[in-house]
């Protein structure tokens, strides 16, 4: 017995079916108290293997992402507190039905308003469906261009952000004194213009409103082709409301004072 369980053990590492070299006896004790057939107990055991290797491969596509954390979930998003805002819209997006069709969103609103949380909470999601998303803020994905220049890789990292199912380009405009002496519409263009005729979703947040990028980024020209790519192919969901963070914070104020 011993002889065949230790074969059993090194088939299922080799094959790399973890679950199977681990939990075996489990398995053949459930198909004994559950008086399964072959096909079943066959069944079973591929199901659980099928499991594990997709929740490995979410893990992966989760921590690849880059996603910050702590992770925004759509269940954490507050509806009620941005009445404004459609709920059942955000929902249809959950779907990602937006990515088969190759669409693109873009979030313009206020600081606070949730329009990060949303974003991050569907790149999640779509890590969860199978595609390949990567996060960035646009501060970051400017920087780290300017570095391939300087560094002669551009195009290396141009692929980093071209290649995904998924870019989300988070908080433009969240940071402006960081930019304030480097501005460089032009390699932002390199992106959404690839992105643009590959037919690849973005998800873009910014609190800037349109007739603002140009300042922001600092290339009219440049500025124009962007904003022609995003809006033409994008869904634009405005979030005018209350901050968020403005509110927990005034709560808490009042927890305090009436300690007082």
């Amino acid at each position: 017995m011993k002889n065949k369980t230790d074969a059993i053990v090194q088939l299922s590492e080799y094959l790399g079916l973890k679950r199977i070299s681990q939990q075996y006896q489990q398995y053949i004790q459930q198909a004994h108290e559950k008086q399964l057939g072959l096909l079943e107990f066959l069944e079973m055991v591929l199901q659980e293997e099928a499991t594990r290797k997709r929740e490995c491969s979410i893990r992966y596509r989760i921590t690849e992402s880059r996603l910050p954390r702590p992770y925004k979930l759509l269940g954490d998003f507050d509806f009620s507190f941005q009445p404004k805002l459609r709920k059942s819209l955000i929902m249809d997006l959950a779907t990602m039905e937006f990515i088969k069709n190759k669409e693109s969103l873009l979030f313009i609103g206020d600081c606070g308003t949730g329009k990060s949380h949303i974003a991050q909470s569907l790149g999640m999601m779509a890590c969860e469906k199978g595609y390949k998303v990567l996060y960035t803020t646009c501060a970051g994905v400017i920087n780290d261009l300017n570095n391939g220049v300087f560094e002669k890789n551009l195009p290396k990292r141009l692929l980093r952000y071209t290649s995904p199912d998924v870019l989300i380009i988070d908080e433009m405009g969240h940071d402006r004194l960081e930019l304030q002496l480097n501005k460089e519409a032009h390699l932002l263009f390199k992106i959404v213009d690839e992105r643009y005729r590959s037919n690849r979703s973005l998800i873009f947040t910014t609190n800037i409103e349109e007739n603002d990028w140009a300042e922001y980024l600092g290339d009219p020209i440049s500025t124009r082709a962007i904003l022609d790519r995003i809006f033409h192919h994008s869904l634009k969901i405005e979030i005018k409301g209350p901050s968020y963070r403005q509110h927990q914070g005034n709560e808490l104020q009042k927890k305090y004072e009436k300690h007082q």
